[in-house]
């Protein structure tokens, strides 16, 4: 079973998301912060990072940033999913090296189309 960093500080949020993915038979380990995300990643690495942008602590792009620059994580696909949506926003998270940008709210079917591209 594929699994999903969902990186994702609002509880409602989080829970749309993981019932999406888990009707497609992907997996979902949730947590709310990057620090918690960097802990998670270094316990199990999941196949694909689903990551907010605003985060208590670093941002999204921060840690997206980090992650791509890291040898043992920087093949990991990461989807920004944000309500910042502007093109500076976008351009922002291909300059931190996301893989894809997706705006909120989800669209439920283009979310499992994005993953599936990466993660089939």
């Amino acid at each position: 079973m594929s699994k999903v960093l969902l990186v994702e500080d609002s509880l409602s949020q989080a829970q749309l998301v993981t019932r999406c993915l888990e009707k497609e038979g992907i997996g979902v380990f949730a947590v709310t912060s990057g620090e918690e995300a960097e802990l998670r990643i270094k316990q199990q690495q999941p196949d694909l990072i689903l990551l907010d942008v605003i985060l208590p602590g670093e941002s999204g792009f921060e840690l997206c940033r980090k992650l791509k620059k890291n040898s043992e994580t920087k093949a990991i696909p990461i989807v920004i999913c944000s309500t910042k949506n502007s093109d500076v926003d976008k351009t922002w998270g291909k300059m931190s090296g996301a893989d894809a940008y997706m705006a909120k709210p989800i669209d439920e079917k283009e979310l499992v189309k994005i993953i599936k591209q990466f993660i089939g």
